[in-house]
C-alpha cells in the first residue's frame, strides 16, 4: 500500500534546498509570531512545544538530504562544508534548548543559509551524472 521512496534517486539537493528554505522561514517567522502573541496577552509568550519540535524535524530532513547529496557529490570540499554547516546548525539548535553558550538569535541563520547555498552549488556544479558517483 505504501510505496517506499528511494531518496537516492530523487534530487537530494532539491530536498535540502526546500528544507533549508522552510527552516529559514520558520526561524524568521518565530519572533514575529511570538511578539504578536505577547502583545495580545501578557502570559504564555513562550513558543509552544510543537513549534520548538519543528527545529528537530528540519535537522532530520536536512541530515537525510545532506547524506544523499554528499553521496552523489564529486567535490570533497562540498561534502565537508555541508556536514560542517549541518553540525553547526545542530549545535545551535541544541544550544538554544540547553544554553551552553550565549549566542545571538540571528546566529542560526548562518548555518541554515550555508546549507541552502551549498546545496544550490552542489546541485549546479558537483552532482555526478551517472548512477555511481565519480567521487572517491
Amino acid at each position: 500500500m505504501f510505496k517506499i521512496i528511494n531518496i537516492g534517486k530523487m534530487k537530494a539537493d532539491t530536498i535540502g534546498i526546500f528544507a533549508g528554505t522552510l527552516c529559514l522561514v520558520h526561524c524568521v517567522a518565530t519572533p514575529f509570531i511570538f511578539i504578536a502573541k505577547a502583545c495580545a496577552s501578557t502570559c504564555c509568550s513562550a513558543a509552544p512545544t510543537w513549534w520548538k519540535w519543528i527545529d528537530y524535524l528540519f535537522i532530520v530532513v536536512s541530515f537525510i538530504a545532506i547524506y544523499y547529496a554528499t553521496k552523489n557529490s564529486n567535490k570533497r570540499w562540498i561534502q565537508i562544508a555541508l556536514w560542517g554547516a549541518w553540525t553547526v546548525l545542530l549545535f545551535t539548535i541544541i544550544n538554544e534548548a540547553i544554553v551552553m553558550l550565549v549566542l545571538p538569535e540571528s546566529f542560526i541563520y548562518y548555518p541554515a543559509l550555508s546549507i541552502v547555498a551549498l546545496h544550490l552549488y552542489n546541485r549546479r556544479y558537483c552532482t555526478c551524472q551517472e548512477d555511481k558517483c565519480c567521487a572517491n
